[in-house]
């Protein structure tokens, strides 16, 4: 009689409970069966074959445990797997992303490039005609210094004609300036000859026009008109008129203008506050015009001319 509840505590300290139960009610249907017809000798045997088998069931559970636990490392290993490949897919698509971005910049560039090839062949050509225009720039600039060189010897008998002239201008200046001082001795002579025929006629032609009597004589000289500070005048006299007394002061011009008559009339005004008499204004000449006869009539200035003076000298 075989005890299977021992071979059940045998089998499980080294093969686990299910496993154990399993074996021994594997080994107690094969005894039951063999039991009838195999020898003490056979089970023996038998048994021993039972126990390589348990030994081998107990290395394949190890292994399956082992097994089970690489499994779960290839799980693991499997899930890490995959989550890196979920990495590797978004780093792919951003790579993707990334190569269209440098696509599209490829393509600027080389419609970028396509212009650019355009303007440089533009270039090429304005070049070609810069090119063409300094050429014919240069053959103009030696056209310019043939001329330029052609003027600079113009130039220099222009320089040396006008040392000439420069000579001769010299000359003609200091022959001028002797015209002049002859000229203006001349004037001073006929000025001074109007003045005198002035001097000399005046006290007749005063009193039958004016009935103004002259006291002594009429002369030409300075009047001191501040301390030190002389006018020069050309006609000048004491005279009485209805028993107030007067002042003749009068100037001779060859031929008299409008400035004369105004700057004669400002020393007419301020001789009056020097003599602090009445001033009876004489403007003596050859010959004036008829808008400068009434600005001096304006004036109240009586002006004389040279030929009314003639008689009287007789």
């Amino acid at each position: 009689m075989i005890d299977s509840f021992a071979i059940y505590n045998d089998l499980k300290k080294s093969l686990g409970d299910e496993a154990a139960a399993k074996m021994a009610r594997i080994i107690q249907g094969v005894y039951e069966e063999l039991s009838q017809a195999v020898t003490r000798e056979d089970f023996n045997e038998l048994k021993a074959v039972v126990g390589e088998l348990a030994e081998a069931q107990r290395r394949t559970e190890e292994r399956l445990d082992n097994l089970a636990v690489r499994v779960e490392e290839l799980a693991e290993a499997q899930k890490r797997t995959e989550a890196r490949v979920e990495e590797l897919a978004e780093a792919q698509k951003r790579t993707e992303e990334r190569v269209e971005e440098l696509a599209e910049a490829q393509r600027k560039t080389e419609e970028r490039l396509d212009n650019l090839a355009v303007r440089v062949e533009e270039l090429a050509k304005a070049q070609k005609r810069t090119e063409t225009r300094v050429e014919e720039l240069a053959e103009a600039q030696k056209k310019t210094e043939q001329r330029l060189d052609s003027l600079t010897e113009r130039v220099e008998e222009l320089a040396e004609a006008q040392k000439r002239t420069e000579t001769r201008l010299e000359k003609l200046i200091g022959e001028h300036k002797k015209t002049r001082e002859m000229l203006g001795g001349l004037s001073h002579t006929v000025g001074y000859r109007l003045e005198d025929e002035a001097i000399w006629a005046l006290p007749d032609l005063l009193k039958k026009d004016f009935g103004i009597e002259v006291v002594g004589r009429l002369s030409r000289g300075f009047i001191e008109t501040a301390p030190g500070r002389y006018m020069e005048v050309n006609i000048w006299g004491e005279a009485r008129k209805d028993g107030r007394n007067l002042v003749i002061f009068g100037e001779a011009r060859s031929q008299l203008k409008k400035r004369d008559v105004t700057d004669f009339h400002k020393k007419v005004n301020h001789l009056k506050n020097i003599v602090n008499k009445d001033i009876f204004p004489i403007l003596v000449t050859y010959q004036t015009s008829p808008m400068v006869q009434q600005t001096a009539q304006e004036k109240g200035i009586k002006i004389y001319f040279s030929y009314e003076l003639r008689p009287t000298r007789s």
